[in-house]
């Protein structure tokens, strides 16, 4: 009976290291390489088109083929957003009391009389001048590249009036009132041959720079998104930030030039730090739209971003892009591009003579306070009106379509969530 029970247990003994050598020689074995990733790459492949499909269908959600689903989608999105923020600032409700505390301090002092009422209007006004031109310069670059074209349809046009104002007046000392609502040259007149291409630039100077904190400002909400997305390892559900990723895993194959471009800019901010970032926003260009993605992503330090992109963006661009409209409208230049229309064949005559009248025009509202001057409408000036009416209408349908778009992605990723549960 014992030796049966041994033979039985040697024969287990047996089977079991069988077992083992077997596994272990099956562990040496590697499976090639298209079948191990097999179902991987088809699970891959389904995500993808299965996004590509989502974005396709977010896209075609716009006001001009789909207006009530897209009003809808927009006014639920504004509801949530506005939820979050009221969360955000009872998470922040310190500052916030902090603040009211300010605003009502300056209340009572702006409605009490007194001697200090002279201060507190002058304080007033450059507050609400600043704050006017910064955010216009956050409308400006908020929005990767979408924003509205704030230097061309607000400071540009600004500047030319008072460098043209400038030149016809002989001063930069227009009187305030009714400056800068409205130009109007000085009592006294000014010294031919005084205006210097400095004294317009300090006259534009405090407005040029305020734009362009804004714009750096406005590269903010990106850096946050892409730091908070790197330090998390979340989704950070943004198909900027997801073009960005794709981007840097293709950075090895052949792209176009755009890409190539892109992908410069990227590894100069990343190697050369605060330098390349200042190098980048000092230049006016379309590339720089990703700068806040990228140092977000690499974890680039708060202060070593936002200041080079703030000295970039409100002091070297913005003194290179002031200098040339001041020298596109400086008196003989305009005199010069006038002349230079009159003198196309045929057309010429009939084309310089709306100019000839608008500067005209121009010219003779500086010499009328009041709005004595007279009120004869330019069709050039009409002209501009409706672009920027146009541009600005485009600006707020895009807002709206972006709105509904993002709650149609809100909507898309519940019933994907609920999918994977079942």
């Amino acid at each position: 009976m014992e030796r049966a029970a041994n033979s039985l247990r040697n024969a287990q003994d047996l089977k079991t290291n069988r077992t083992a050598s077997l596994q272990v020689s099956l562990g040496h074995i590697r499976l090639p390489r298209n079948v191990k990733h097999h179902t991987g790459c088809l699970s891959d492949s389904s995500v993808r088109d299965r996004r590509q499909k989502d974005k396709e269908e977010r896209l075609s959600l716009v006001l001009w083929k789909r207006p009530v689903t897209t009003l809808h989608y927009f006014l639920l999105e504004t509801l949530i957003k506005l939820k979050e923020w009221t969360f955000k600032l009872w998470q922040r409700r310190g500052a916030v009391f902090l603040f009211l505390v300010l605003c009502s301090v300056f209340s009572i002092a702006y409605s009490t009389e007194g001697a200090h009422q002279h201060y507190v209007e002058y304080l007033e006004k450059k507050l609400v001048w600043c704050a006017y031109w910064v955010g216009l310069g956050i409308l400006s670059s908020v929005g990767l590249g979408t924003g509205l074209h704030t230097f061309l349809l607000y400071l540009g046009p600004h500047i030319a009036s008072v460098t043209l104002a400038a030149y016809e007046c002989g001063s930069t000392n227009f009187p305030e009132p009714p400056y800068p609502d409205q130009i109007v040259c000085p009592q006294e007149e000014g010294l031919e041959g005084a205006i210097s291409l400095f004294s317009i630039m300090s006259k534009v100077r405090l407005e040029a720079c305020m734009w362009g904190a804004g714009t750096a400002i406005g590269e903010l909400p990106p850096y946050f998104m892409a730091r908070a997305a790197r330090q998390s390892g979340a989704d950070p559900d943004d198909e900027d930030y997801e073009e960005f990723e794709e981007m840097l895993e293709q950075a090895e194959g052949a792209q176009d030039f755009v890409t190539r471009a892109k992908l410069g800019v990227q590894h100069m901010v990343q190697k050369v730090g605060f330098f390349g970032i200042l190098a980048c926003a000092s230049i006016p260009n379309p590339l720089f739209d990703l700068a806040g993605i990228t140092c977000g992503h690499f974890l680039v330090p708060f202060w070593t971003f936002f200041g080079a992109t703030l000295i970039g963006k409100a002091i070297i661009k913005m003194h290179i892009q002031k200098l040339f409209v001041i020298i596109t409208f400086s008196k003989h230049i305009v005199e010069q591009m006038v002349a230079l229309i009159g003198s196309v064949p045929k057309l010429g005559p009939s084309l310089q003579k709306p100019f000839s009248q608008y500067l005209e025009a121009q010219r003779n509202k500086l010499h009328h306070a009041g709005g004595s001057a007279p009120a004869d409408e330019n069709w050039l000036s009409w002209v501009f009106e409706k672009v920027v009416l146009v541009m600005v209408a485009y600006f707020v349908i895009s807002i709206v379509n972006s709105m509904a778009q993002s709650y149609a992605k809100r909507l898309q990723q519940l019933r994907h969530s609920e999918e994977k549960t079942k």
